[in-house]
């Protein structure tokens, strides 16, 4: 159930590379203006992802008791409220803009470059979370293919498209934003009618008995979302203290965090394949299965996130002159290459840890967990890591709290787990 997760999150990472490096040879203002999106970005993506948790988590539960009309009926419902949280949220992203920047610290040259590019980042960030709700009853279902393979098919479109719109068209920062649209409405026309088709669906909603859904979606849903929209608060604290270093600090800030998305390809995939295995586990009452599955990921992952880390490192100096033509911002991003990655063991250890109580039910332990990592572990050292020692020591502060967020967040599983195994007798 991985590798399609695996393949299709990557083609997503990849896209979002191309884009920083198409905009980069528009110069450093358009890179800036990109990076004053992406916290922006992580709270859109942070409220779909949630949802989709909650998706996951209720519909592979039902199909399990072998209720397949409540879980279609739960995909419905999944779709509308999560189709009016999107445009809710980007609505009201787009008219508290000027409060949004002025909180991020976006310097006045730079803003109407920012608001030309919002307006259809917007549309494409909505049309990003109906794709991405699509996926989540896909993946409910046991199907990682569709998923897999969508993911893939609209990020080589958009790669394609990114050219052509951003050059050929003479559209510049939003051409981004439109080959985007473009690759993600392609995408949701093919999703939508495969899910009526296999009857995935339905829409009456009324046979649903609304209120008792509802208090089961927002019994993961609320916790999840909450720890879902924290990194893209924790992004946008983070952009705002770089920001004080001025706009190349900010443009490589930028790239490093797309660079991290990237690097974290498996752990998101992971996070994506292993919620519905472990449902069913624990439907079936398997703790131990559950255990070992868990133990065998995070050994995994440690060993794969410092091959990544090592592998940035080396490549630091060739990797800056690649994204960006400015050599103040090639000189902050290696930097950002030499310290950060080597802390994506940790920072994955503890973004699987998440899901994994959320997928145990244990919602509001893993809305702790992502509490404490970002609140405690990650924002407080980059602050201290800025006192004293200027923007290179924010980013050693940013490796510290990584690696001490993935420490803490095994701790909290494992406390969790052995709560768990109390209440359903394993011993």
């Amino acid at each position: 159930m991985t590798w399609p997760m695996l393949f299709g999150v990557l083609s997503l990472m990849t896209f979002q590379l191309a884009d920083s490096a198409f905009v980069g040879q528009l110069g450093r203002d358009p890179l800036a203006a990109l990076g004053f999106t992406v916290p922006i970005q992580q709270l859109v993506s942070g409220m779909y992802v949630g949802l989709g948790i909650a998706t996951t988590a209720i519909i592979s539960r039902t199909l399990g008791q072998s209720d397949e009309l409540r879980a279609q009926r739960l995909g419905g419902l999944v779709i509308t409220v999560g189709a009016s949280l999107a445009l809710i949220l980007c609505v009201s992203v787009w008219l508290l803009k000027p409060l949004i920047l002025d909180f991020l610290g976006a310097e006045a040259a730079l803003r109407p470059l920012i608001r030309e590019y919002w307006a259809p980042w917007l549309v494409s960030a909505w049309a990003g979370a109906m794709l991405y709700f699509g996926y989540a009853v896909c993946r409910s279902n046991g199907n990682t293919k569709i998923p897999g393979y969508m993911m893939i098919t609209t990020s080589l479109l958009n790669i394609t498209l990114d050219p052509l719109y951003i050059f050929v068209f003479g559209w510049g920062l939003p051409g981004a934003a439109w080959a985007t649209i473009t690759a993600f409405g392609i995408g949701a026309a093919v999703v939508y009618p495969t899910l009526m088709r296999r009857q995935w669906l339905r829409f009456d909603l009324r046979q649903l008995q609304l209120s008792a859904a509802f208090r089961q979606l927002g019994s993961v849903m609320a916790p999840a979302m909450v720890s879902q929209l924290m990194p893209p608060v924790s992004a946008m604290l983070a952009t705002a203290l770089v920001a004080g270093f001025g706009s190349a600090a900010v443009a490589a800030w930028g790239l490093g965090t797309r660079l991290e998305f990237f690097s974290i390809v498996v752990v998101l995939a992971l996070t994506m394949s292993m919620p519905p295995m472990i449902g069913r586990m624990l439907g079936a009452g398997e703790i131990e299965k559950i255990r070992h599955l868990v133990r065998i990921a995070v050994r995994f992952i440690v060993g794969w996130q410092l091959a990544i880390g090592l592998i940035w490192l080396a490549a630091s100096g060739l990797v800056s002159t690649l994204f960006t033509s400015d050599a103040k911002v090639q000189e902050i991003l290696g930097t950002y290459l030499v310290r950060v990655p080597l802390s994506y063991c940790g920072l994955g250890v503890c973004m699987l840890m998440v899901s994994v109580c959320n997928a145990l039910g244990l919602s509001l332990r893993a809305l702790l967990v992502s509490t404490l990592r970002l609140f405690v572990c990650y924002l407080p050292l980059l602050w201290l890591g800025s006192q004293l020692g200027g923007l290179t020591g924010l980013m050693s502060g940013a490796l510290v709290g990584n690696l001490l967020a993935g420490t803490m967040a095994y701790v909290f599983y494992r406390a969790g787990m052995k709560r768990l195994r109390q209440d359903v007798g394993v011993r």
